[in-house]
């Protein structure tokens, strides 16, 4: 997933919507490859008092793709999507959760999304909200800040992971 699609100059022209659509996806692929390289027991480390780990933020992210490109759109429930009731939730790691699997579920996820999206226009509305009815362009700038949030936290986590590799 690693792309840049910010740096391509064509973006600086391209529609609004083609715009959104590179960005996200940038967010995506820093998220989704924060993994990289980490071993399972380095994915799972619990380096802070919530259950906030690395591999329970890309767990994380999967939640929201779903329940703003599925929920909000098909108006389908959190129960017939097959995700947790609550954001809290989605951060638990099964037994089974691994690095490999849980990137594997964020790229079926955001393809998903994309596949979703790719024939609605920023101002279409995305009624399966609990807000309410919403354009899609707000849903876009949502998931952007609850993206760029998240690979903060994940640049933090890593760099404190990787820096006690040295220490040992």
């Amino acid at each position: 997933m690693s792309t840049s699609p910010s740096m391509d100059p064509g973006i600086f022209t391209a529609d609004p919507k083609a715009q959104f659509d590179a960005f996200l996806d940038e967010h995506r692929a820093a998220l989704h490859d924060c993994l990289d390289g980490l071993s399972e027991p380095e994915a799972r480390a619990s380096l802070v008092p919530s259950r906030t780990t690395l591999l329970g933020l890309v767990k994380h992210a999967t939640f929201v793709e779903k329940v703003w490109f599925d929920e909000a759109l098909t108006r389908r429930s959190r129960q017939e999507i097959g995700i947790p009731t609550t954001p809290d939730e989605s951060f638990i790691l099964a037994d089974g959760d691994t690095i490999a699997g849980v990137q594997a579920a964020y790229r079926r996820a955001c393809a998903e999304s994309r596949s979703r999206t790719e024939h609605l226009g920023l101002d279409d509305l995305v009624t399966g909200n609990r807000r309410g009815p919403l354009p899609l362009r707000w849903v876009y700038l949502h998931m952007l800040r609850e993206l760029a949030q998240h690979c903060g936290h994940a640049d933090i986590l890593r760099e404190q992971l990787l820096a006690a590799r040295t220490t040992r």
